[in-house]
């Protein structure tokens, strides 16, 4: 990837578009944004493409990430809990808690902040 500065962050083109980057939210995505937009979409997609593979009948999964920061040492990102509102036919509980241990262990996202930022992960069936 190749960043470009702009008047107020940066860019870079990318396949499916322009991304534009800045620590002012009126001229692009903010860094952390799109690192807990990375964390939740990426352990989302690996949890779906398990439960496919375990037969489950999943019609929708929503993801929410609350995110807390430290302003005391430059607002790093500390800790994400990425919530999933997942909906489907005949879902089992257990065999959920068992899709998201292993998403979580396959997601590269994740598995990259491992030991840095605490990340949470949790669902509920709707």
């Amino acid at each position: 990837m190749e960043f470009h500065m702009k008047e107020v962050g940066f860019y870079t083109d990318l396949g499916f578009g322009r991304l534009e980057v800045s620590g002012n939210e009126e001229h692009g995505f903010r860094p952390y944004q799109l690192l807990v937009s990375s964390l939740a979409v990426c352990s989302g997609g690996v949890l779906r493409t398990i439960l496919e593979k375990m037969r489950m009948q999943v019609d929708d999964i929503r993801i929410k990430a609350d995110v807390e920061r430290n302003e005391k040492e430059a607002n790093r990102l500390e800790k994400v809990h990425i919530h999933f509102f997942i909906s489907g036919t005949d879902l089992n509980e257990d065999k959920l808690h068992k899709a998201l241990e292993l998403a979580r262990k396959n997601c590269s996202m994740v598995r990259s902040v491992e030991g840095s930022i605490e990340v949470i992960e949790t669902f509920e069936i709707v």
